[in-house]
């Protein structure tokens, strides 16, 4: 990476002008720069690296020792530089304090014969430069970040958030520098580094609140019984009141010392509107989470907001190309130990994650597969990908890795079918034009059907087929008595999976939080209107770049509220009962599942099909399920067998006959009774293919024939 370090005539003025350059001049290059605002190099420099723009560089502004080399730009004369610096008050021949005499002449950092003041080597002879004034603490360094255009040999959580979030930091550093106090949304493992970097590119001081530096008899601020929050706002209560114009004082944890809430003014938050309006001439740096917070009369404080969240899919490196985020912040070492390794295509699995956690991801993958190296069968890009998967799911308190596949699902082909043109698109955001992505990835799916028919189950497989965690939450889990708190759940569970990147959301009983929007104006109405409005405007707030898929279940697609059944918002997938097809295949499935598939004959199968008419794949399941239990710990065992089987079939049809009866549907006792004996008598013990197997088999089929019969 080039890093470049230069002492400036003018700091202050060579400072304002690259600030005023990330807004108003981005294509600003370095020859320019250095042309309107001299200075010194402590590195030679090519005159390739004049036409960089600045935005795209590293740079340090340094007060340099009484003895440290400094070399001149390519082009510049010493004459011209002596004149800047006479300009800028160095020439004084008083000699005033922050003035100081060269050691040597100051050789050209583009003549490569030239070598560094008091080596011996000798200038052009057009006279010395200055070096530059003495500078505060304050200004001493001004970073400008850009990423590498290969992979960092060693890399810093601090280093990566600069790289990362460059443009906003020198965004939020240029409205400090203006005299405007600024209130950025980040996560908190984000403060610590970005506080230290805007600070430092605004060339103000920076000034934390320590609460070992608060007053002993700070005015205002109550009660020691409130313990570490008191402390503190007793400490930024003394830092406000000490603060100088140059200064900036940051505020960490604004949401929490402000008490979490934005329903009434808390005591907490009545204390600190108080403290930071005490003097309105203080500029303030403020940090709240997206999952908390603040009250608006706080936020009204501070002049800009600015948002901090996810990783953007490249960043500039100093060769005026973009490099994916997958070279930037990951380091040569974590990259070659993983064959395969894709540099843009590890953003899509990373979008949600900022650059500290993506850091301690990487981190995580590396040392699981560490001792590998050398192995016979070294780690794989895939290998990476499972690790951040699990890594996500082993900090997040709900959501998991999903195991389910396609092919565990039996039957369904149109289904399937349908759901995979869907996965294409949005497996492929990247390589959609960006002007169509919004447009053509979907937010969402309801799958609606009876109960059983796998809804879940299609949801995790589609987690799993996207690399995806998966996140299954009961509607009434949403719900919550207290006026807000719904809201609130729905906007912390999205922002959760934004995070966890990418995600499944599962809706279940989704009815139950997405009903039709009432006109009435009682309370549980007003409530319900209101998890509605949130889930429009969370939906509404959809980034491709960031997958997150939402997928509702419910048996009552009647139920649910229109605005949600929009074509751009879900796409409902009807699942219904499983035909005969799919009741074989989801005999197959569960009979190889649960250890059977040996034992049972292609002709036993075709006959629980037949058998299962109107029947759900969670109470086929359960055929195979209990024979297997039964065999296993039963009192006494008992085989696995037809006979077994049979039983099972013919319990379970009793169930759904005597469920019938109970919703005053007209059924037959003589029918009941008849599948009683046909499911349930036993058959000989034979092998599977045996005639007395093929006869049961028969006899099944032809009992839900009778029966078909008599319903029409």
């Amino acid at each position: 990476m080039l890093t470049l370090t230069v002492a400036p005539f003018d700091l202050a003025a060579f400072r304002r002008r690259y600030l005023d350059s990330q807004v108003h001049e981005p294509t600003l290059t370095l020859g320019e720069l250095l042309a309107g605002h001299p200075a010194l190099c402590l590195q030679p420099l090519e005159t390739a690296h004049l036409d960089i723009p600045v935005v795209e560089l590293a740079l340090q502004l340094v007060e340099p020792g009484p003895q440290t080399p400094l070399y001149r730009p390519p082009g510049a004369a010493l004459a011209e530089l002596g004149a800047a610096r006479a300009a800028d008050g160095g020439g004084d021949p008083g000699g005033s304090p922050n003035s100081r005499s060269p050691n040597s002449a100051v050789p050209d950092a583009g003549s490569a014969g030239d070598g560094p003041a008091g080596d011996g080597s000798a200038g052009d002879g057009d006279g010395a430069a200055r070096r530059p004034s003495a500078v505060t603490a304050a200004e001493r360094q001004i970073t400008i970040v850009a990423a590498e255009d290969d992979h960092p040999q060693y890399l810093t959580e601090r280093r990566a958030v600069a790289i990362a979030h460059d443009p906003d930091i020198t965004r939020a550093a240029a409205y400090l520098d203006r005299n405007l106090s600024v209130l950025i949304r980040c996560e908190k493992l984000l403060v610590e580094h970005l506080a230290a970097e805007i600070a430092g590119r605004s060339g103000r001081n920076l000034r934390q609140v320590r609460p070992a530096a608060a007053a002993p008899g700070a005015r205002g601020l109550v009660d020691p019984a409130g313990g570490r929050r008191a402390e503190q706002l007793a400490a930024l209560q003394q830092t406000v009141q000490d603060a100088k114009a140059d200064d900036v004082v940051v505020v960490p944890h604004l949401d929490l010392l402000a008490g979490n809430s934005d329903a009434t003014l808390t005591p907490e938050a009545r204390e600190l509107t108080d403290v930071l309006y005490e003097r309105s001439d203080c500029i303030l740096l403020g940090f709240f989470d997206p999952s908390l917070v603040i009250p608006e009369v706080l936020a009204d404080r501070f002049a800009v907001r600015l948002a901090v969240d996810i990783l953007p899919r490249d960043v500039a490196s100093h060769r005026r190309e973009r490099v994916p985020v997958g070279r930037a912040l990951v380091t040569r070492e974590e990259a070659d130990l993983f064959g395969g390794f894709d540099d843009a295509g590890l953003y899509k699995y990373v979008a949600g994650l900022n650059a500290v956690r993506l850091r301690h991801a990487v981190r995580f993958a590396y040392h699981q597969h560490r001792p590998a190296l050398g192995s016979a069968n070294p780690p794989t890009f895939g290998d990476l990908l499972h690790e951040l998967r699990t890594f996500k799911a082993k900090t997040s308190s709900a959501f998991e890795v999903p195991t389910v596949t396609f092919d565990q699902i039996g039957g369904y082909d149109e289904v399937k079918a349908e759901l995979a043109r869907a996965l294409d698109i949005v497996g492929g955001a990247a390589e959609l034009p960006e002007e169509l992505r919004h447009d053509l990835v979907p937010r969402g799916f309801i799958f609606h059907g009876p109960p059983g028919t796998g809804k879940t189950l299609f949801a995790k497989a589609i987690a799993n087929h996207l690399n995806a965690t998966i996140l299954v939450v009961s509607g009434p889990e949403i719900t919550d008595k207290y006026v807000g708190e719904s809201e609130r759940k729905v906007r912390d569970l999205f922002a959760e999976a934004r995070r966890n990147a990418p995600t499944v959301i599962v809706f279940d009983e989704f009815d139950s939080i997405a009903a039709q929007r009432s006109g009435q104006d009682d309370g549980g109405s007003r409530a319900g209107n209101a998890v509605v409005a949130q889930l429009l405007t969370e939906l509404d707030g959809f980034r491709p770049e960031v997958p997150v898929l939402i997928i509702g279940t419910t048996n009552r697609i009647d139920l649910i509220d229109d605005a949600l059944l929009r074509p751009s918002r879900f796409r409902p997938v009807k699942i219904d009962l499983p035909d005969k097809q799919a009741r074989r295949r989801i005999a197959e499935v569960h009979a190889k599942h649960f250890g059977l598939a040996g034992r049972l004959s292609g002709r036993l199968l075709d006959a629980i099909a037949d058998a299962t008419d109107k029947m759900n794949g969670d109470e086929i399941r359960s055929i195979f399920r209990d024979a297997r239990a039964d065999e296993l710990v039963g009192r006494p065992p008992r085989a696995a067998d037809a006979r077994r089987l049979g039983e099972l079939v013919g319990a379970l049809r009793r169930a759904q006959q005597e469920r019938d009866v109970g919703r005053g549907q007209e059924i037959g006792v003589r029918r009941a009774g008849r599948d009683r004996t046909l499911m349930g008598r036993l058959t000989p013990a034979t092998a599977p293919d045996s005639p007395a197997l093929a006869g049961e088999a028969r006899e099944a089929g032809t009992a839900v024939e009778l029966e078909a019969e008599v319903r029409r």
